[in-house]
């Protein structure tokens, strides 16, 4: 069979902060496959507001591909980023070379096609460790390193003038539990006034009842444009900025693409290394708390990622970014919040470096247990998946192994258990999540990547001898 000589077509039928995550893939697509046609389905509802700064790519409306509009034609490479059902049985309907992400069949049968977009599928509940951003999964089954290597974003653009008193504050999210509360910023408003910085409240629609909210705690004068502005003009307004302070939402991620210096933070279920403002030089706040460190949904009460993020803090962080040196976030210190900056890894691919001292004292700390499983099983999966070199796993397992001796001593002896079930579940799959729910944390990433790989193909032989070698592979490190 010969290669078509089709275009490449990307399902991406999700939310706006999802297709803005995208934009990278079509950036790295249309390098990859020079001359082609690239074809994205999405809603229209979320790509016509922006088409202005999409990279480009002819888009198509769900309502068009659900009527046929895609059939008939044999493309090059299908790439399914989405998780609706629909998405996935217009990807197997689809005649395609390569097909990537969810399909579903003729057989009926669902099968996540791509090492790496089953590594995605095998983080719901299960991101702790994770260390790979949305963006880049996005990608990594399809892209070669040398492709996001030689990809430079420019950084944020230095506001000058009156953007440099000029601060975006954003109210909105997804849900609730992931943004701040009212009270929060009716006191960050005064708090920026306070620091002869000018606020500006920005926030869609839906998010109206939080500025009246905000405007009922608040009896000084402010600039309120929730709910005022469409994409576009919430676009050109960034462009009039310093800083935009911003949960984990859609707009930040608009922001950060369109070069608005933004300060993400990272509140709720949401994990920054998942979905953080993922071009360079942005940067993230988050909690210490250890149910914050990858957190899928919050099962604790209080909030605890909420605790240490007082307006005045993030005023007077916020009043650093602007006026700098840069080098002053080098010096900060917050206890109880870590601060982020984003950044690019030696593959070209989105990292967060952690800023400002540790808490109490400007002395070199050791990188928690956290930290160090995270840089593990980053560079295990890099291994595994994408055939990098071994020495950054066992340089990460020795450093792990040299600050935390007992723990390296147990993982030792629980690996050979979690060979024994992986066993197990591939002579007789087990109810979902079996292998994942009965392994310790550490092991997880591992454990819920070989059970979503297991029920993936029904653990066939092949399937079976793949996961095994990767238990081979690490107990030879170990």
């Amino acid at each position: 069979m010969g290669v078509s000589s089709g275009p490449v077509l990307v399902l991406q039928m999700q939310r706006m902060g999802d297709l803005v995550l995208s934009f990278p893939l079509l950036l790295w697509l249309g390098r990859c496959y020079p001359g082609r046609q690239l074809h994205v389905v999405a809603e229209e509802g979320f790509f016509t507001p922006l088409l202005p700064v999409s990279p480009p790519a002819a888009y198509i409306s769900w309502a068009e591909a659900a009527s046929g509009a895609l059939h008939g034609q044999d493309y090059r490479l299908v790439v399914n980023l989405s998780i609706r059902e629909d998405a996935a049985r217009l990807a197997g309907q689809l005649t395609a070379d390569i097909k990537v992400g969810p399909v579903r069949g003729p057989d009926g049968a669902l099968r996540v096609r791509g090492a790496w977009q089953l590594y995605r599928a095998s983080l719901v509940r299960n991101n702790r460790h994770n260390r790979f951003h949305w963006a880049d999964l996005n990608a990594l089954d399809i892209v070669p390193f040398s492709a996001t290597q030689n990809t430079h974003f420019a950084p944020p653009r230095e506001p000058k003038g009156q953007e440099a008193r000029s601060v975006g504050v954003f109210v909105g999210a997804s849900e609730p539990g992931k943004r701040p509360d009212a009270a929060f910023y009716a006191g960050l408003l005064r708090e920026l006034l306070d620091r002869g910085l000018l606020p500006v409240l920005l926030g869609g629609p839906d998010d109206i009842p939080v500025a009246q909210a905000i405007r009922a705690l608040f009896d000084h004068p402010a600039l309120d444009l929730v709910g005022r502005l469409s994409l576009a003009e919430l676009v050109s307004a960034g462009s009039t900025l310093g800083l935009f302070i911003t949960p984990d939402t859609g707009p930040m991620h608009v922001a950060a693409w369109t070069g608005l210096k933004t300060l993400n933070l990272s509140v709720g279920n949401v994990n920054p290394w998942d979905t953080g403002p993922y071009q360079p030089g942005h940067l993230v706040l988050r909690a210490n708390a250890s149910c914050a460190q990858g957190c899928w949904a919050c099962s604790r009460s209080g909030v605890q990622c909420r605790q240490g993020l007082t307006p005045r803090r993030v005023a007077a962080l916020a009043a650093t970014i602007l006026r700098g040196p840069a080098e002053r976030l080098e010096r900060l210190q917050m206890p109880g919040l870590t601060l982020y900056g984003t950044q690019r890894t030696p593959e070209g691919l989105f990292g967060l470096r952690r800023l400002g001292l540790p808490e109490g004292r400007g002395v070199s700390v050791a990188p928690g247990a956290d930290e160090l499983a995270g840089v593990f099983w980053r560079a295990f999966f890099l291994w595994r998946l994408s055939g990098a070199e071994p020495g950054p796993v066992r340089a990460a397992w020795e450093a792990l192994a040299a600050a935390q001796p007992r723990l390296a001593g147990s993982l030792r002896r629980s690996l050979p258990a979690l060979g024994s079930r992986a066993a197990r579940l591939a002579a007789r799959l087990g109810q979902p999540r079996s292998l994942l729910a009965a392994t310790p944390p550490f092991w997880r990433p591992l454990a819920g990547y070989l059970e979503a790989a297991l029920e993936n193909e029904d653990a066939t032989e092949e399937s079976t001898r793949r996961c095994l070698e990767h238990l081979e592979a690490l107990a030879g490190l170990l």
